[in-house]
C-alpha cells in the first residue's frame, strides 16, 4: 500500500510530516507560520513598539528556528501596518564567517583558547556588520544577501538625513560594511553620492599642497631667471615653503592611517584593509572626524555610541527599533556542539547594559543544555546579566495537547480543497484520545512528533497490500512503532552525548 494512496483517501494532498527543519519546511512556511504558536509566544515576541530582550532555552527540535521565522514574519506584518514606526531585523545566526576572521587574528588555533578571547565588543561588531551591510544594500538598491530579513528603505526618506547623519552612515559603512559585490572604496563613493554628501571640502589640504608646489616651482624659476638663485638661502626657503604647504595634507593622511590601522586591528570579526579604509577617511575633513567614536580600541564604549548612531539613522528612515535574532549557536564548526565552547561564545552577550540598550531587543534562542550552566554561575555574573529582567523562558516545552494541535494544523494545511481534517481521523478507535496525548507528551518536541508520525505512516502502509488497503492505524502498530522510535532515539541521544 502506497503512502500517497492512504493520504489521498483521507483528503491529504502531501505528507504533512515529511519535513523536520522549519528552515526548509514548506508546510510550516505556507500554512503554519502565522497560525501555530508555542504557548510562550507572547513572552518571547513582546511588543515591537518597545523592543525587549527574551532569552529562550529549548532542546533540539523544540522549535527555536520556527520561532525565529515566526518573529520575522510577524515583524514584517507589523512593519506593513506601521510604516513610520517599523522594526529593523538583524539575523545573527551564522557565526562561521565571524569566528573564522576572529581566529585568523590570533596566534592560537585551538578553539577553547580562541573563544576565551571573544568579548562583548566582538558581538557588537558582528551585529553592526550585519546591520550596516544590510542598510547600505538597501540604500544603494543592491541585492541583499539571500535570506536577509525584509528591511525596506523608502528612498524619499534619505532626504531627511542631515549632513551629520549622512556622515554617520559613511563612518559606519567605512568600519562595518562588508559587502563583496564591488571594491569597498567604489561602494563607499556610490553611497556618498546617493546620500548627497559632498566631499569637496576634504580636498582643501591637497589643493594647498598642489598650490604650494606650483608656487615654489614658479618662485624657483623666477629666481633662476633673474640670477638670484643660490643653493643656500633660496633653496632652503623653497624647501620650507614646500614643506609648509604639504604639512596639512601629510598630517591628515598620517592621522587617517593611524585611525585606519586602529579600526582594522580592533574590529577582529571584520576583513577591512588599511589602505582603502584610509582612502575613505581622507574624504572626510578633520572637523567632521573630530570627536567621533570609532572602534579603534578593545572596549565597548565606542560600540555603544556607534549603535546609537546606527539607531538614530534608522529612526530617521522610519525604523523606531531594532530586533536582533540570535540562533544556531551550536552549529559553527569551531564549536562543533561543545557546550563549554557555546558558553564561551554566548556568555559575553549576557550583559544587562547591552541587553537593555534603548530601542534594541535581542531574542536569544539557545540550546536547553546551556541553562544548566546558570546554576553554577557566581553572584557577579547575575549582577552583570540581571537575567531576572530579561524575559527568560527556561524551557521551550510542549504539552501533549499543544503537539496534537500542531499536528492538526499541519494536516489542515495539506488538506485537499480545504477539507476539514483531524489527526484523530487517521487512527482506529482502539487508539484513544488520552493515549495519543500521553504518547505525544513523551515525544516532547515537534521534531520527534513529526519523525514518529512519518515512521508510523510508512509502517502502516508497508503492512498492507494495495489490493487490501486499511484506512485506519491500529493500536498494536501504534504501540510497536512508538516503542521502536523511542529505542532508536535513546540510542541516538546516547551517541550524541558520548560525542
Amino acid at each position: 500500500m502506497k503512502i500517497q494512496q492512504f493520504l489521498e483517501h483521507h483528503g491529504i494532498a502531501r505528507n504533512p510530516f515529511a519535513d523536520e527543519d522549519a528552515q526548509t519546511d514548506p508546510v510550516f512556511k505556507e500554512h503554519c507560520i502565522s497560525s501555530t504558536y508555542h504557548p510562550a509566544w507572547d513572552k518571547v515576541y513582546g511588543d515591537p513598539s518597545e523592543p525587549a530582550t527574551a532569552i529562550v532555552f529549548g532542546e533540539k527540535g523544540a522549535g527555536k528556528t520556527a520561532l525565529r521565522l515566526q518573529i520575522i514574519r510577524q515583524l514584517q506584518e507589523y512593519n506593513r501596518e506601521h510604516p513610520r514606526a517599523r522594526t529593523f531585523v538583524i539575523e545573527y545566526d551564522d557565526f562561521n564567517t565571524f569566528l573564522d576572521r576572529f581566529r585568523d587574528r590570533l596566534t592560537t588555533r585551538l578553539p577553547d583558547r580562541v573563544l576565551a578571547e571573544w568579548q562583548l565588543w566582538d558581538h557588537m561588531d558582528a551585529i553592526l556588520t550585519l546591520g550596516v551591510t544590510d542598510l547600505v544594500d538597501r540604500i544603494l538598491d543592491d541585492k541583499p544577501n539571500p535570506g536577509a530579513p525584509p528591511n525596506p528603505i523608502d528612498h524619499a526618506d534619505l532626504t531627511k538625513l542631515d549632513r551629520f547623519q549622512a556622515r554617520d552612515v559613511l563612518l559606519l559603512c567605512a568600519c562595518y560594511d562588508h559587502s563583496t559585490h564591488e571594491p569597498f572604496i567604489d561602494r563607499w563613493r556610490r553611497l556618498a553620492a546617493k546620500l548627497g554628501y559632498g566631499t569637496w571640502s576634504s580636498w582643501a589640504e591637497l589643493a594647498i599642497g598642489i598650490a604650494s608646489t606650483i608656487g615654489v616651482v614658479t618662485l624657483a624659476v623666477l629666481l633662476m631667471v633673474y640670477g638670484w638663485w643660490t643653493w643656500d638661502v633660496p633653496f632652503g626657503l623653497c624647501l620650507v615653503l614646500l614643506g609648509a604647504g604639504w604639512y596639512p595634507w601629510l598630517a591628515r593622511s598620517f592621522s587617517s592611517l593611524i585611525v585606519a590601522y586602529g579600526v582594522v586591528n580592533n574590529v577582529r570579526v571584520g576583513n577591512r584593509e588599511i589602505a582603502p579604509l584610509r582612502q575613505a577617511l581622507m574624504h572626510l575633513t578633520s572637523s567632521e572626524l573630530s570627536g567621533q567614536p570609532l572602534p579603534t580600541r578593545e572596549r565597548t564604549d565606542d560600540r555603544y555610541e556607534l549603535l546609537d548612531k546606527f539607531r538614530s539613522v534608522l529612526d530617521t528612515l522610519g525604523y523606531k527599533g531594532i530586533i536582533v535574532l540570535v540562533d544556531r549557536v551550536d552549529e559553527p564548526h569551531l564549536i562543533n556542539g561543545s557546550m563549554e565552547l557555546m558558553k564561551a561564545l554566548v556568555w559575553p552577550l549576557l550583559d544587562n547594559k547591552f541587553l537593555k540598550n534603548q530601542g534594541i531587543g535581542l531574542k536569544l534562542l539557545l540550546p536547553i543544555e546551556m541553562s544548566f550552566f546558570l546554576d553554577r554561575e557566581t553572584r557577579e555574573f547575575y549582577q552583570r546579566s540581571r537575567l531576572d529582567k530579561q524575559n527568560m523562558v527556561p524551557s521551550l516545552a510542549w504539552t501533549g495537547e499543544a503537539l496534537f494541535d500542531v499536528a492538526n494544523s499541519r494536516l489542515k494545511g495539506c488538506a485537499l480543497n480545504g477539507k476539514p481534517l483531524s489527526l484523530r481521523d487517521l487512527f482506529d478507535a482502539s487508539v484513544g484520545d488520552r493515549r495519543l496525548l500521553d504518547a505525544f507528551q513523551d515525544l516532547r518536541v515537534p521534531r520527534h512528533l513529526f519523525k514518529f508520525l512519518y515512521r508510523l505512516l510508512v509502517a502502516h502502509c508497508n503492512s498492507h497490500l494495495d489490493s487490501e488497503p486499511a484506512w485506519k492505524i491500529s493500536s498494536p502498530l501504534f504501540e510497536s512503532t512508538l516503542a521502536l522510535y523511542r529505542r532508536d532515539q535513546e540510542a541516538l541521544d546516547r551517541g550524541l552525548g558520548a560525542g
